[in-house]
């Protein structure tokens, strides 16, 4: 588009509502319009852009690498507009029912509180439900409406927004260290106690990669309850990697070789499709991806 105040939302609309529903029809009863419009709309933005954005596969339309990467820009285009109609509206304070949060016992403790006092401000009538696992739920199964992992998900059924690449970093109690003394280099840190988040294995086998070698001699102390190991860390046991937010807000806690790269790990939210269809899932989604983009 040459101009940009050319730039016209009904046919970002269309397009996203017939990428997401796979049919001119669906799009259409999604939107209440005529199939003919939504069509008319669609060949405008492929002009304005110069862009195939779909290609008909016989009865069906199949979307194009160009439109594959508008859809993620549309997508948050989209959940913006949603919010500024529930805002303008206030239909965000009458929304109602439950949503259920599936996220780490540590994030749940420690980072989503502050997320859950804006949620219950915009809408304070919606019930949330935090399931505190660190295994991954099975969104397909309606274990949880939302899941926020480290992972993404591999079930073609649902959705999934990388919302963040968080840092990480090595913590343990100034008590520790004042006994076992301060590592100056991970040659150093190899000869310290650390305490396991469940699977130790997993754990040596993530540390490979950045030249830090241990072995099961280096984890004495663990639990799968990642807030019961966190808080061995705490109680100068041994040596925890934690993110960046709650390692640093944590009293009596010093980063290990503060000098260090941080450990980077992503954050993927992830919900079905029915998103797309539930103003109180679509709400929160947003809410999540918002709070961590931040």
């Amino acid at each position: 588009m040459d101009d940009p105040r050319k730039f016209d939302w009904n046919h970002i609309r269309a397009f996203l509502a017939t990428a997401e529903a796979g049919s001119l029809s669906a799009a259409a009863r999604r939107l209440d319009q005529t199939q003919p419009t939504l069509s008319r709309q669609i060949a405008a933005l492929e002009s304005d852009l110069g862009v195939m954005l779909f290609e008909r596969v016989g009865r069906s339309l199949q979307i194009t690498t160009a439109g594959i990467e508008l859809l993620e820009h549309t997508r948050a285009m989209g959940a913006a507009a949603d919010r500024i109609a529930l805002a303008a509206s206030g239909q965000a304070q009458s929304i109602e029912g439950q949503v259920r949060i599936t996220a780490s016992d540590v994030m749940s403790a420690y980072i989503l509180p502050e997320l859950l006092r804006e949620i219950r401000a915009q809408a304070p009538k919606l019930r949330i439900d935090v399931i505190a696992a660190n295994d991954i739920r099975d969104l397909m199964r309606r274990e949880a409406d939302i899941a926020i992992r480290h992972v993404r998900p591999d079930q073609p059924d649902l959705i999934a927004k990388l919302v963040q690449e968080a840092d990480g970093h090595f913590y343990a109690a100034t008590a520790y260290l004042n006994r076992a003394g301060r590592p100056k280099s991970l040659s150093d840190l190899s000869r310290h106690e650390f305490i396991s988040f469940g699977d130790t294995a997993q754990m040596i086998a993530y540390f490979e990669p950045i030249g830090l070698h241990l072995t099961e001699e280096n984890f004495r102390l663990g639990s799968q309850n990642g807030i019961v190991s966190w808080e061995f860390a705490r109680q100068g046991f041994g040596i925890a990697p934690m993110s960046e937010p709650v390692g640093d807000a944590t009293p009596g806690m010093e980063r290990v070789l503060p000098d260090m790269e941080p450990l980077r790990f992503p954050i993927w939210l992830t919900t079905h499709r029915e998103l797309h269809t539930s103003r109180r899932i679509r709400l929160v989604f947003d809410l999540l991806a918002d709070f961590f983009a931040k």
